[in-house]
């Protein structure tokens, strides 16, 4: 079974319409690691110059590999990683090895 990681990295209130749509794609189900944080290229300075750091959720999906390529074009038609240079970001990687999932996946290939 060949298995593909989805990582989607967002602002926590983009977090459940990325599930959703992840779903309505046939995605399982996700990880989500919350209160990453979020720096891009030059630091954000907030009140009385301090850093403004943003707070990012990562989602983590392992689908099937004939499924991936639908459940990536869904997240990216979201327009949810174009609104703004802060939008976050999405990539699909290649999953080496993985157990456990077998019987998660069963019927969903």
């Amino acid at each position: 079974m060949s298995i593909k990681l989805i990582v989607a990295i967002a602002a926590p209130e983009k977090t459940d319409k990325l599930m959703d749509i992840a779903r309505d794609a046939g995605a399982t189900g996700a990880t989500i690691l919350t209160n990453a944080r979020g720096e891009g290229m030059f630091r954000k300075k907030g009140v009385m110059g301090l850093d403004l750091i943003e707070q990012r959720d990562v989602l983590l999906f392992l689908v099937s590999e004939p499924l991936s390529q639908k459940v990536m074009d869904h997240i990216l038609a979201s327009d949810e990683f174009d609104e703004s240079p802060r939008s976050g970001v999405a990539f699909m990687l290649n999953v080496e090895e993985v157990h456990g999932l077998r019987t998660k996946l069963e019927g969903h290939e």
